[in-house]
C-alpha cells in the first residue's frame, strides 16, 4: 500500500483520540512504507450562529465574540514527539507535515509556521465557506443553506486557493462537503458539479501541485479521471485518520482505483504516485 500522507494525532486540536506512537505501531503492523503526521493549523476563526450544532470539542474553543478559534499548533512539542517516534520505530519512515486551513487567507501566519516547522508534507485545505470576513464551517452552512449552493461555494474557494501562491504541495479532500451532504438530498452525484470540479482540477494541475485521494469518504473515481484529463501528474493518499485504528483505511481500494486511472508508485514507495502515460 502507499504511505499515508494525511494523519492527525494528539497534536491536532480535534484529534481527542489521537496518539502518535500508537499510530506508528499501527503503521508498522500494516507494513506501510511511511506515515506523515499532518497536524491541523486552523488559522481561520469560524463564525458560529445560535442554531449551529456545537460538539464538546468545538465548544471548548468558542470565544466570547461568537467565533471558534482552536489552539495554535505547538510545533516544537510536535517535532520532539516525531523525533521520539523515529527512534522507537526505526523501520518506519515518519514524515513531518501540516494541514493548512485556507492558507491563502493567512499568508504571514502561514509563512511563519512553515519556517518554524520545515515540514516534509504540506496540505492545503478548505474547511470554510463565506469568505475570510464571515467564514463558517461547511457542515454548519449545510444546515442552513441549500446543499448544492454550499458545494459550489466550497469549490469556488478551493479554486481560489489553488490559483494562489499559498505554499502547499497537495490539495486535500476536494470532496470535503460530501461528508456533510444531507441524506434527504439523495446520493451525492459528482456529475452534477462536473464543471466546478474540473475547473478546480485544471487550476490545480497548472499550479504543479498534487491531488489527494482522501479515503475518509471514498473519492469518486470520476474525480481522479478528471484529474488525469486536466493534466494532473501526481496523487497523494490520505486517510485523514484522527485515531490510530483509522490509519490507511480504504487504501487497498483507493490504490486500485488510482492504478485504473493511470497512476503508479515510483521507485521510492514514500513518494507520491505519478501518472504513467
Amino acid at each position: 500500500m502507499p504511505g499515508d500522507n494525511h494523519v492527525h494525532t494528539e497534536w491536532s486540536w480535534d484529534a481527542v483520540e489521537g496518539a502518535m506512537d500508537a499510530t506508528c505501531a499501527r503503521a508498522a503492523q500494516l507494513r506501510l512504507p511511511s506515515v506523515a503526521f499532518t497536524e491541523h493549523a486552523d488559522l481561520t476563526p469560524w463564525v458560529v450562529r445560535e442554531q449551529d450544532p456545537m460538539s464538546d470539542v468545538l465548544r471548548r474553543w468558542l470565544r466570547p465574540d461568537g467565533r471558534i478559534a482552536p489552539r495554535g499548533f505547538d510545533v516544537a512539542g510536535y517535532l520532539d514527539c516525531v523525533r521520539r517516534c523515529r527512534e522507537r520505530h526505526p523501520g518506519l519512515r515518519v514524515l513531518t507535515g501540516v494541514e493548512l486551513s485556507e492558507p491563502h487567507w493567512h499568508p504571514e501566519q502561514t509563512a511563519a509556521l512553515l519556517a518554524e516547522g520545515g515540514f516534509q508534507r504540506v496540505l492545503g485545505s478548505v474547511h470554510s465557506v463565506g469568505g475570510p470576513d464571515e467564514p463558517r464551517l461547511v457542515d454548519h452552512a449545510m444546515r442552513t443553506r441549500p446543499a448544492t449552493e454550499v458545494v459550489r461555494e466550497y469549490l469556488a474557494e478551493a479554486r481560489r486557493m489553488a490559483a494562489s501562491d499559498a505554499p502547499f504541495q497537495v490539495l486535500a479532500h476536494i470532496d470535503y462537503p460530501v461528508r456533510h451532504w444531507p441524506a434527504a438530498e439523495g446520493p451525492f452525484k459528482p456529475a452534477d458539479f462536473e464543471d466546478e470540479f474540473r475547473d478546480v482540477l485544471d487550476v490545480l494541475a497548472a499550479s504543479g501541485r498534487a491531488l489527494e485521494i482522501n479515503t475518509r469518504v471514498p473519492l469518486a473515481p470520476e474525480l481522479v479521471r478528471w484529474w488525469g484529463d486536466a493534466g494532473g501528474e501526481a496523487v497523494s493518499f490520505g486517510s485523514d485518520a484522527h485515531r490510530p485504528g483509522d490509519l490507511a483505511r480504504g487504501f487497498a481500494e483507493a490504490a486500485e482505483m488510482a492504478r485504473s486511472c493511470g497512476f503508479r508508485p515510483g521507485d521510492d514507495p514514500v513518494e507520491l504516485w505519478l501518472r504513467r502515460r
